[in-house]
């Protein structure tokens, strides 16, 4: 199998939007703590969990290069899709508004949202490399098949992680927790219509942001030099 062709400039430029996003929010975090003395933890913590699916990704596209068999490359994607959940989870963060203080209202909604977009950023980059890398090993529908399950699963992940508290680490950690709380709301769809409405919003809204982000990336490596048979165009 040969391995898809290397993105090159467009790769380090995908990788240098995300840092120039962590140093602007790291920036803000600074004025805030400056001002006000108040350093919000979590956003960092949770911009860090947001950098492990990009950084896996990068590691698939390292391991394709080297054409990597696929049975080598599943289990990194099967951690990749695990913490994947945690780069558009940044976004439900915008509900702390309601206890900062300290700060105007616009600059604590700037502050989050800076995190929160280069946490959206990361997500979705790491599975336009992704996309490609299945898309040119196993076909294009298997490329869009890949990439429009994950999002619908980064949503219910999300849900799980704001509402029911889970985390990434849990399928290891507390897997009977987390399986019991998945059934539950399985076998009981419209028992929770929150769920759905949630899932619903997230997925379309999380399928939208990565249709720009692929045509972008399309667009940016060339279209017809390659970018058809990588992303399925």
């Amino acid at each position: 199998m040969a391995p898809t062709s290397h993105p090159g400039r467009w790769l380090a430029g995908l990788t240098l939007l995300p840092v120039a996003g962590t140093l602007v929010a790291a920036a803000l975090q600074y004025v805030r703590t400056d001002q006000t003395g108040a350093v919000f933890t979590f956003l960092f913590w949770n911009l860090f969990l947001a950098w492990i699916p990009f950084l896996l990704a990068l590691a698939m596209t390292g391991l394709d290069r080297l054409r990597a068999p696929g049975w080598l490359l599943a289990p990194v994607g099967v951690v990749w899709l695990l913490f994947l959940p945690n780069a558009p989870y940044i976004i439900t963060d915008f509900i702390h508004l309601d206890w900062m203080h300290g700060a105007p209202l616009w600059f604590d909604a700037l502050l989050i949202g800076s995190f929160a977009g280069t946490g959206l950023l990361l997500g979705l980059a790491s599975l336009l490399l992704v996309h490609r890398i299945v898309a040119a090993r196993m076909g294009t529908a298997a490329g869009w098949a890949l990439a429009i399950g994950s999002l619908a699963l980064t949503s219910l992940g999300v849900y799980l992680g704001r509402f029911p508290r889970f985390n990434s680490w849990d399928v290891v950690t507390n897997p009977q927790g987390l399986v019991d709380v998945v059934l539950g709301r399985l076998l009981d769809p419209f028992g929770n219509p929150f769920l759905l409405q949630f899932a619903a919003a997230m997925t379309g809204g999380l399928v939208a942001a990565y249709l720009v982000t692929w045509a972008i990336g399309r667009a940016l490596e060339g279209g017809h030099r390659g970018g058809v048979a990588q992303y399925g165009g």
